[in-house]
């Protein structure tokens, strides 16, 4: 009997390391299915950049088939696994929050099962394919709205929208019809050019504005309706990913002639009104905010309040009604600060602070009172902005702001213009009228590369970085749109949303700040879209290198220029020109021409 109890503690003791052992196994693979969704873990090391050849990667890994859709900075499963503590009620959740390095994917974003290679713009307007977006929970959910009808193999897009069942091109028509524009054209004879809507849904405001030579940046948040923005940029429409929370927009003060909000389900009357006085921080002097929506015409209680509040607030901001018919009121700015100056005593909104910059954006909070004009702005009663198209090439007042004289800004677009020459020269027969839609500068200064691009069916996404010259204000005083960005970070888009990302001297700024150039180059890959192209000028030395990365990238050289170091030449930059390649993921790469 003594025996029988000797006997059992060890088959006790190994009973009980078997459950633990199974326990801690299940905990450990519950774990690593909720937190492991790419092929490579997180906290993998940067890929290094250097003048050593063995840091050099032969292949750079394929993330995990669930990720092709991942935007790293607005990506919400990051957002619950490090358990951020954010206000939903102002949207934080909705904004940037990048992933540390140890945390990113270093990997590259496979395509959907299927996808195909983008329908060419105009047709893409109105159709795409449904393999590259295979979402159609838009469809059904929108269905008595006209948003998108899914079509075979195609996802068709009617043209309606919330407020405009009949189509964006009547509803754009009765816009300027309410304001009494010349023929019910909505660019008043190229007074207005630069428009902002906000809540954009699939952007078939933006995409029918095109065609009245307006531009608009259509916003939207990556939310409920996650896709609405990838559907735009499928389709070659411009825009952009983010939310009106707590953050200033990416955009500088006094850029767009026209805001927009159809149904766009923002309380404009919380904090004291501060997104509409973010609106108004970007309306040009005279601008309007058309605002089609149940409180311009509802008769029930509530939305009749909502309603009083809201014509109150506008009020004290100085806007008055320009018109108002059927389910939208438009709303005009002052053009001058006489208004403002005349409002009694501690009225609110107050007026910003005389030494807030209304252009300083970047990570930069949002404020509830009203930016005033420059006292050019003020003197010249409006922006001063020649009409389109002469807008284009006409030096703006604010390049006063820089000091920059009209004769370096006709330099500037000199330059660029020569520079797209040699560009598609050396394209040569890769390139046609219809291959590139969406293009990205991504060091833009002054605007001159995506002006240059005037003749080509493109449009071009300005990019300006944080830390330099804050110019994108000179941007949208051409007509051309834009956004500040931190390169050291992913960019607000989805993958494969660009057709050509024009590189120029990015890469010696990023070696400068001491980031990851190699991480640049994966997320270039992430939004290029296979065929697309991707335009290196930078120093030699540096193109030299990024050269070596294509194979892992399963990019191809197209062309080069000056990469092969010539004393006689006192040119220290060099161009590459660069292709992705179509791949597709199974157990291993699979490249197809």
């Amino acid at each position: 009997m003594g025996r029988g109890r000797a006997d059992g503690k060890p088959r006790k003791r190994l009973v009980i390391t078997v459950i633990v052992l199974v326990i801690v196994g299940a905990f450990f693979y519950l774990y690593s299915r909720d937190s492991a969704s790419s092929s490579i873990e997180y906290g993998s090391k940067s890929l290094t950049f250097g003048g050593d050849d063995s840091a050099i990667p032969k292949t750079i890994p394929v993330c995990d088939d669930r990720l092709s859709e991942l935007i790293p900075c607005l990506d919400r499963n990051f957002i619950y696994q490090t358990r951020l503590k954010l206000d939903l009620t102002m949207m934080e959740h909705y904004e940037r929050h990048c992933p540390m390095p140890e945390r990113r994917y270093n990997c590259l974003i496979p395509p959907p099962p299927g996808y195909k290679i983008p329908i060419k713009w105009p047709k893409s307007r109105d159709q795409v394919w449904r393999a590259n977006i295979p979402h159609t929970h838009l469809a059904t959910e929108k269905s008595d709205q006209r948003w998108m009808v899914v079509k075979g193999e195609k996802i068709v897009f009617p043209g309606g929208g919330t407020h405009f069942h009949y189509g964006a091109d009547k509803y754009i028509a009765s816009i300027a019809n309410m304001l009494n524009f010349p023929n019910n054209i909505i660019n008043d004879e190229g007074r207005l050019r630069n428009v902002f809507d906000v809540g954009c849904g699939v952007a078939s405001f933006g995409g029918y504005l095109l065609s009245s030579d307006v531009i608009a940046m259509s916003l939207a948040p990556n939310d409920v309706h996650e896709n609405q923005i990838q559907f735009a940029l499928e389709r070659g429409i411009p825009s952009y990913l983010g939310v009106l929370g707590t953050l200033r927009l990416p955009y500088p003060s006094r850029s767009f002639e026209l805001a927009h909000c159809s149904r766009c389900r923002i309380d404009w009357l919380q904090r004291d009104g501060i997104l509409l006085l973010e609106l108004d921080r970007l309306l040009r002097p005279g601008g309007y905010f058309a605002y089609s929506s149940p409180e311009a015409y509802a008769q029930d209680e509530e939305d009749q309040r909502i309603w009083r509040q809201m014509s109150a607030l506008v009020g004290q901001m100085c806007w008055k009604v320009a018109a108002k018919k059927n389910q939208t009121v438009i709303w005009v700015k002052p053009l001058t600060n006489d208004c403002y100056l005349k409002r009694e005593p501690d009225t609110h909104p107050p007026l910003c602070s005389p030494d807030d910059d209304p252009d300083a954006v970047w990570g930069v909070k949002m404020k509830a009172c009203i930016s005033r004009y420059s006292d050019q702005m003020h003197r010249a009663r409006g922006s001063g902005l020649a009409p389109w198209p002469a807008r284009l090439t006409t030096p703006p007042p604010r390049l006063a702001d820089f000091n920059y004289s009209t004769e370096m800004f006709e330099k500037d677009m000199e330059h660029w213009h020569q520079e797209v020459v040699n560009y598609w020269k050396m394209l040569g027969n890769k390139i046609k009228p219809d291959t590139i839609r969406n293009v990205m500068d991504m060091k833009a200064h002054l605007g001159s590369f995506a002006a240059a691009l005037k003749d080509k069916d493109v449009w071009t996404m300005n990019v300006v970085p944080e830390n330099g010259p804050n110019t994108l204000k000179i941007i949208y005083d051409r007509g051309l749109l834009g956004t500040i960005h931190n390169w050291c970070e992913a960019f607000s888009t989805y993958p494969r949303t660009y057709d050509l990302l024009h590189a120029w001297g990015i890469f010696s700024d990023i070696i400068e700040k001491e980031c990851s150039p190699t991480d640049l180059l994966i997320e270039m890959d992430r939004i290029l879209r296979p065929k697309g192209f991707v335009i290196v000028h930078d120093k030699r030395s540096v193109v030299v290198f990024i050269k070596k990365f294509l194979p892992a990238l399963h990019w191809i050289s197209v062309a080069t220029s000056n990469l092969e170091k010539d004393s006689s030449q006192d040119k220290d930059d060099a161009v590459l020109i660069i292709q992705k390649k179509i791949w597709l993921t199974s157990e291993s790469i699979r490249v197809s021409e």
